[in-house]
């Protein structure tokens, strides 16, 4: 009996070709990314498993076997509730280096989508985007920024890998696109909550229960808190047992959940702590260009709470009307340019150690 991860659903398209077997997929790979044919090499070997690198959001980076069966169940969940039936027309931008465009093949061959594949440079999705329409997408932050023209054409869009700013939040809301930003990791395979960050997206998510900005778990995932707070994820038959993260959580009930922070980035500044987050949160109206806080050793309080800016130094408005006493840094640090992952996150540490 053939192994259930080496089906191709009979509907399943690449660059608008019919798939119909392994061979005929491979042959149609050879015009893109190596990484591409790489991954898929591994997909549809006989061994049970895939080799993935996590990210270090639960702890240090390192390789772990994840299931097949269970990369299965997670792209079963995402094509349920986002609605994305055989047919569906996406676009794969991503580097099946990470996670997020592994599931992105696994979604669209199993599920029969019609898959389109470019490079995850900005001016290859642009060429995809400017004569092509449609249903699914999934970018990271700075993806979508600098294709803002032709985000409309997708409808529905997933957004991960870093934190979306409140300047793009801002750009994307009247978009006639339903945008979500995504909750995941390597360890949970990929997103298993989301929350819409657009006008759209927003219809018929929020009840005067559900706050604005809650992530909504998907179908089957259990979340708990630990003493720290911190996120405890529970999603039976895609984790192979419980996740406990770093992340500072409000649960809400038990679909819904308030991101707070990274309990690994709060800063106890003379018996104060300090999410920084929640103070870049207040702060992100008043400043345009990438900024963070961050806590520095200081003999007085312990820790002491600075910002960085990426920019040249420029007059900063008077903080005090927006956040307490204790949230307003003591220092503020102009920096040339951040360190940054390849998603666009910030690497905070890192570029702490510029100072």
């Amino acid at each position: 009996m053939i192994a259930v991860w080496k089906n191709i659903h009979p509907e399943f398209q690449l660059e608008g070709k019919p798939v119909r077997s392994i061979t005929e997929l491979f042959a149609l790979l050879k015009d893109h990314d190596i990484s591409h044919a790489k991954f898929l090499q591994e997909w549809f070997d006989d061994k049970s498993y895939i080799v993935a690198r996590t990210s270090g959001s639960t702890g240090q980076p390192k390789e772990i076997q994840i299931k097949k069966v269970n990369l299965l169940n997670s792209a079963r969940k995402t094509i349920d509730f986002f609605g994305l039936p055989a047919g569906t027309r996406a676009l794969l931008n991503l580097s099946t280096d990470f996670i997020a465009g592994k599931l992105m093949w696994i979604r669209a061959i199993t599920g029969g989508w019609h898959l389109d594949v470019s490079l995850p440079a900005n001016k290859s999705i642009t060429q995809k985007l400017e004569d092509n329409f449609y249903d699914f997408g999934a970018m990271v932050p700075l993806q979508v920024d600098a294709n803002l023209r032709f985000i409309p054409h997708i409808k529905q869009i997933i957004i991960g890998g870093a934190a979306v700013s409140e300047d793009l939040q801002q750009k994307l809301y009247d978009l006639p696109t339903r945008i979500y930003a995504t909750y995941g990791m390597t360890e949970t395979l990929t997103h298993i909550a989301v929350r819409p960050i657009n006008k759209l997206a927003e219809q018929n998510f929020y009840t005067d229960k559900i706050q604005y900005g809650a992530y909504r778990v998907l179908d089957g995932v259990q979340i708990s808190t630990d003493e720290r707070n911190c996120l405890i994820i529970d999603a039976p038959g895609i984790t192979e047992q419980p996740v406990v993260t770093n992340d500072v959580v409000k649960i809400i009930d038990r679909k819904h959940f308030q991101w707070l922070g990274r309990y690994d980035n709060i800063i106890n500044s003379g018996g104060v702590k300090l999410i920084p987050e929640q103070i870049e949160k207040k702060l992100s109206a008043l400043i345009s260009a990438p900024f963070f806080v961050a806590g520095l050793q200081d003999d007085k309080l312990g820790m002491k709470l600075v910002m960085l800016v990426e920019s040249s130094p420029f007059d900063l408005p008077d903080f005090s009307q927006y956040v307490s006493k204790y949230e307003i840094p003591k220092q503020v640090y102009f920096v040339k340019k951040f360190q940054r992952t390849d998603s666009g996150k910030i690497q905070r540490a890192e570029t702490l150690k510029k100072l």
